[in-house]
């Protein structure tokens, strides 16, 4: 069946939230599944692809299906902490300053080529992401619930652009590597341009999106696979604990104990989307990649063999024993 179709009746709302997004975006269907998995396990997500590939329509998009404010911030060399988080502006009739809020307090921010911006400005967003507040002065502002961001950088520019800091690349839960469309696609794309935009509609609202996310927690997670998460994560630290001595000096960090959690949170997010209540160790596998490599410090040796972090997980991923959790089936 065609996403342009109308949705089958027993559809649920996380799938006829994307059938209504694939009124205007043609392919990128991991993409807009990963921004799901972000949605409902409450995490931001990162992207890299060449321009003109409907990153930014696919949020919009998103954020008009499920009734959300969308707010997108062009990052450039001269942007300013204050110009996203917000700042505290003097009122000349009252005599005092007030509090003027920022493009963060949103439902979903658009953080258009992030790495634009200087590192200064890049740690602004350190703290709406982590603790999903902003403080301003000496006042502290929560930011809405439920609170997306999506940030993208181009990977073809060397010139006026900064890398992101590794603290801050940390918090993103995942990296999705958006690739050019197939020619079918393209055609699609271009037929689409000559007739009129079609008009999103509300399927959901902000409310139940959080009780979505709220039942995404109930699914079940057997220890087995979280063990497995860990070992994954150890791994990328240590690849010669698991046999692979010839990829260790390709490694300077690895990932961090953020990535095993995230891993975790967005395999029980996937696994809700695709109507289970407890995780496989596919839903694992299929998301180490997005989850892994943008926390992958590689060394500068990995670059002069241009070995990459991609490179790395799948030859990890190809040598550790998946589990066969009991719980499978609860």
């Amino acid at each position: 069946m065609s996403w342009t179709d109308a949705p089958p009746a027993s559809a649920g709302p996380i799938e006829k939230v994307l059938y209504e997004v694939k009124k205007t975006i043609v392919g990128q269907d991991v993409l807009l599944e990963r921004l799901i998995v972000a949605l409902l396990a409450r995490g931001h997500i990162l992207v890299e692809g060449v321009p003109g590939l409907a990153k930014t329509l696919a949020v919009k998009s998103l954020a008009e299906a499920i009734g959300g404010d969308f707010h997108r911030v062009q990052f450039t060399p001269d942007l300013v902490p204050a110009d996203i988080v917000g700042t505290r502006v003097y009122n000349q009739q009252s005599g005092e300053f007030q509090v003027q809020l920022g493009p963060v307090f949103t439902n979903l921010l658009l953080a258009d080529e992030i790495n634009r911006a200087p590192a200064k400005v890049q740690s602004a967003l350190l703290e709406t992401m982590q603790e999903r507040q902003v403080t301003i002065g000496r006042e502290t502002h929560r930011l809405p619930n439920p609170f997306l961001v999506m940030a993208t950088q181009n990977p073809i520019e060397n010139e006026g652009v900064y890398p992101l800091p590794e603290a801050q690349v940390d918090r993103f839960m995942m990296k999705v590597v958006v690739g050019y469309p197939t020619a079918t696609e393209e055609f699609v794309v271009v037929e689409r341009a000559l007739a009129p935009n079609p008009v999103i509609q509300k399927i959901i609202d902000p409310e139940t999106l959080v009780q979505l996310q709220q039942q995404a927690d109930q699914v079940y997670v057997d220890p087995s696979l979280i063990e497995f998460a860990v070992q994954l994560a150890h791994a990328t630290r240590d690849p010669a604990r698991i046999g692979l001595t010839d990829l260790a000096r390709y490694v300077t960090f690895g990932a961090s104990p953020r990535s095993s959690i995230s891993l975790v949170l967005a395999a029980r997010a996937l696994a809700f989307i695709r109507g289970r209540e407890y995780v496989v160790p596919e839903d694992l596998s299929e998301l180490a990649m997005d989850v892994l490599r943008h926390r992958m410090v590689l060394s500068y040796e990995a670059l002069s063999d241009e070995v990459t972090a991609d490179l790395i997980i799948s030859k990890i991923l190809a040598n550790l024993a998946f589990p066969d959790p009991a719980g499978r089936g609860r």
